[in-house]
């Protein structure tokens, strides 16, 4: 099984990444490390986690040349405008320490002021001209944002980065990104929202099917999860602090679910999402400031 996936530019992205949502600055650097030493070679952050310069820092300080590392991070909603996004790149690109950004993506769809989010796209096409990055995307955009954003935009996104886990897998959206030549990536695969942010329908970690299905293949039911988006040909992003999850997490290429385990975990979508709804997004609730680089 390909352990990377060719983006619609051509582009090669791994196909697991390390995620550090949530991850306090403080902890950020080692959980980096860690994830570097066992192999991982995507690393996902944002302007919006405030950590992009603890993972540059890890980055650095891992001894890896800079074009072994896949960096992606994220615009947050108070930088968009083509002004605004341009000066965010810097941002980024500052704290992170690097020249170039491998994947940069609107963090969210923005609909109630959508004109400034159609900017900020523009400005990620110059930076993509300008090789200021290689390859650009959206995240928790919805068939008809992408849609629309189309309507202006030159450049397909090469990303649209979604919650997907067994339970809330958003079948119609990946099917209208896939439509598209998008390339469907996961946050929050293994559920961890569910488990954090009560959905009504359990965590999917004591999901009796997964687990089931984890003492089938001897592994965790992290790794179940994993497997399936993988196998699904989905990119996926888990985040854990934990150096014995970090390393478990990416042990997931020495088994292969059935084609039956996996209709298993797909038929376990409850429709709930976990997340905010894209709809909601607004500046006046959610904006913030981010800082200088």
């Amino acid at each position: 099984m390909e352990t990377n996936l060719q983006l619609n530019d051509k582009v090669s992205m791994p196909a697991l990444g390390f995620g550090v949502f949530q991850t306090p600055p403080e902890v950020t650097v080692a959980s980096v490390e860690t994830a570097l030493e066992v192999g991982y070679r995507l690393i996902d952050t944002a302007a919006a986690y405030g950590n992009e310069r603890e993972v540059g820092e890890a980055i650095r300080r891992s001894g890896l040349d800079r074009d072994e590392v896949f960096i992606e991070t994220k615009v947050w909603i108070s930088d968009y405008g083509y002004d605004q996004t341009l000066h965010a790149f810097d941002k980024s690109a500052g704290k992170l320490g690097v020249e170039q950004i491998d994947l940069l993506l609107l963090h969210q769809a923005l609909p109630t002021a959508f004109d400034r989010t159609q900017e900020a796209y523009r400005a990620l096409e110059k930076l993509l001209a300008d090789g200021k990055v290689r390859a650009i995307g959206v995240s928790n955009f919805m068939p008809d944002h992408l849609e629309t954003l189309m309507e202006r935009a030159s450049v397909v996104p090469a990303v649209n980065q979604i919650e997907v886990h067994p339970y809330f897998a958003q079948p119609e959206l990946q099917k209208a990104n896939a439509t598209r030549g998008v390339l469907t990536q996961a946050w929050s695969p293994i559920g961890g929202i569910t488990s954090y942010r009560g959905t009504g329908a359990g965590s999917t970690f004591d999901d009796p099917v997964i687990t089931a299905i984890a003492e089938a293949h001897g592994t965790t039911a992290a790794q179940v999860m994993i497997r399936w988006h993988l196998q699904e040909g989905r990119s996926a992003i888990p985040k854990s602090v934990n150096p014995d999850r970090i390393a478990a997490n990416f042990d997931v290429f020495d088994f292969e679910l059935t084609a039956e385990q996996t209709a298993a975990i797909d038929g376990l979508d409850t429709g709930v999402r976990g997340g905010p709804e894209p709809e909601d997004v607004t500046l006046e609730a959610f904006g913030r400031d981010i800082p200088e680089a």
